[in-house]
């Protein structure tokens, strides 16, 4: 008979040294085999024509990542984040609550972080409520749920109308919970959702729910909506002088909900890539900029569909990402901006050039890697040996003070071996460091401290989330 193999996850007063801040390990788990070239022609990683996918490498892959996932436990992260896009080799997570499933199987201690269930795009939310809850009950209450709006893509791929995003996401959210929550049977009558009958009879292991983490770029309506719902906001590599504003627009929102937020309430997700010396190290993080990275994740068409961002939301984007050149997120850059307000013209790039066949192929890929200073100097990648990327970990944690905080592994033509080294050396000698850090800077995170359990006291000055002054923020990008 086969042994149980009961895997929980680690309390706070059992994990000893481990109790400082939550380390968590991910990768996009790109297609690392499809030409840049026919990305680059193509003109983004959405909508590439899967003609180029191979099922063998596809398969090879998937099990590669896996095992990645087993040594980041090993080698002493506390969580795996997973994601999920939709017809791009930029991601292979196309249903991440299948690779959640099978993590909760085969790990023992480490929390699975889902980054997010991309909401609006559920035609059945309750069906996600199921499948969340058997995962949490595999894992024995390791599971960490998180939604997303998703990017403009997700809305093309999955048939969803961008202009009703928000209200889909709203309401998937709430009968999510109410599944979770509520006994049942009942009735479920909301604008985008009906049922006559909600009775799921696997429920969540964790009670009353599982813990819900947020994922954001830059848009101030989330980061308001996780305020006033107590979730944690998570940033995603965004640049810190934007990351300190939306910090403090949380921080305020927190206060006039009555609650006093910390670093509980807060994580970021940061490229960070190690290997055993620079010259190496620079070369697989110039692979983050393959196909162009980012800012190549979908082409104009597909980026922000109508409807889909507020104005609010769009105008950030453009002034963050017109200051941090070089970068972006899920395909959002300045040149896609342009027209926004609050960004500055600029002339023709050669991508644009490109596809109005005035560029080749070979200048635009030069164009890409000619930005890898300016995204090195930025930090929108830190990658170098242990001891070079401790330093600019520890700025970051300074200045936004999470105590969450994932390391996102490079993307584009990176071996199985180096993607391993990379999480060894992390365990070895980058994590046990940035727990001091935590320790000395006294970030406690959501399992140690409840968010919004400090009570706020009307008319004193609230606490404050990080460590620049709004009015010196430019100085943590200088």
């Amino acid at each position: 008979m086969l042994e149980s193999q009961r895997r929980m996850p680690l309390e706070a007063e059992e994990a000893g040294e481990n109790a400082a801040m939550i380390l968590m390990y991910f990768t996009e788990r790109p297609y690392r085999y499809v030409p840049e070239d026919e990305v680059i022609k193509h003109g983004g990683f959405f909508g590439l024509p899967n003609k180029f996918f191979d099922p063998e490498k596809g398969a090879q892959l998937f099990d590669e990542y896996l095992n990645e996932a087993v040594l980041a436990e090993e080698a002493g992260f506390d969580a795996i984040m997973l994601n999920e896009h939709h017809g791009t080799p930029f991601c292979l997570g196309a249903v991440m609550n299948v690779e959640a499933s099978i993590l909760a199987r085969i790990t023992r201690k480490v929390r699975i972080v889902l980054l997010g269930n991309p909401l609006p795009t559920f035609k059945n939310p309750l069906r996600v409520a199921e499948e969340l809850a058997m995962i949490d009950c595999i894992s024995y209450g390791r599971l960490v749920p998180g939604w997303v709006r998703g990017a403009g893509s997700e809305q093309i791929f999955n048939n969803a109308n961008p202009a009703y995003n928000r209200e889909l996401f709203n309401e998937a959210h709430d009968l999510i919970l109410a599944a979770w929550m509520r006994p049942g049977p009942f009735r479920w009558e909301g604008k985008h959702f009906t049922y006559r009958y909600v009775n799921p009879w696997v429920r969540p292991y964790q009670k009353p729910r599982p813990p819900i983490w947020i994922p954001g770029v830059l848009s101030p309506e989330t980061v308001e909506w996780c305020a006033e719902h107590k979730y944690p906001y998570l940033g995603l590599g965004t640049s810190l002088k934007e990351t300190v504003e939306l910090w403090n627009l949380y921080g305020d929102t927190a206060a006039k909900h009555g609650y006093l937020a910390g670093s509980e309430n807060f994580g970021y997700v940061q490229h960070v890539f190690v290997t055993d010396n620079e010259q190496k190290a620079e070369e697989l993080g110039r692979c983050h900029l393959f196909g162009g990275g980012q800012v190549n994740f979908s082409r104009p068409e597909h980026t922000l569909p109508p409807g889909y961002n507020s104005k609010a939301a769009t105008r950030r984007l453009a002034q963050a990402t017109a200051a941090r050149s070089g970068t972006a997120f899920l395909g959002v850059s300045a040149e896609k901006l342009g027209s926004a307000e609050g960004a500055p013209q600029r002339r023709l790039s050669t991508k644009q050039r490109l596809q109005r066949g005035e560029a080749t192929i070979e200048e635009a890929r030069a164009a890409i890697y000619s930005r890898y200073p300016k995204t090195v100097k930025s930090m929108a990648v830190i990658s170098g040996t242990p001891k070079t990327v401790l330093p600019k970990i520890r700025r970051i944690l300074e200045t936004l003070r999470p105590s969450v905080f994932g390391f996102f592994a490079t993307q584009g033509p990176v071996s199985f071996e180096d993607r391993l080294r990379n999480i060894r050396l992390l365990g070895q000698e980058v994590l046990p460091a940035v727990r001091e850090y935590g320790k000395e800077l006294g970030l406690l995170d959501p399992f140690e401290r409840e968010p919004g359990s400090r009570p706020y006291i009307p008319g004193t000055r609230r606490e404050p989330v990080v460590s620049v002054p709004p009015s010196r923020a430019t100085a943590v990008v200088s």
